[in-house]
């Protein structure tokens, strides 16, 4: 799964903002903040990557469990699934 071609994640006043751009800016209206968890699962999902990969990746860089981190994947994942953000 990647993010869809149109959503760019910018820092604004130290912040993590996802805002749309060109063609992708004519149906999606606003933009989403992201905690620092959020922006780091972003940054996964700008490539091509799947929840195996994203838990290992979030396993190596935050002090947290697996259960806990497989929880906020798959939270996170749904979110901007259901904004319509990834292609599958």
């Amino acid at each position: 799964m990647k993010i869809k071609k149109g959503f760019l994640m910018r820092e604004v006043a130290g912040e993590n903002v996802v805002i749309a751009v060109g063609e992708a800016a004519k149906s999606f209206k606003g933009m989403i903040r992201l905690n620092p968890t959020g922006a780091f699962l972003w940054k996964l999902l700008e490539k091509d990557t799947d929840e195996a990969a994203m838990l290992s990746a979030m396993l190596d860089a935050y002090e947290t469990d697996k259960e806990t981190a497989e929880n906020d994947i798959r939270a996170f994942v749904g979110s901007i699934r259901a904004a319509g953000l990834l292609d599958e």
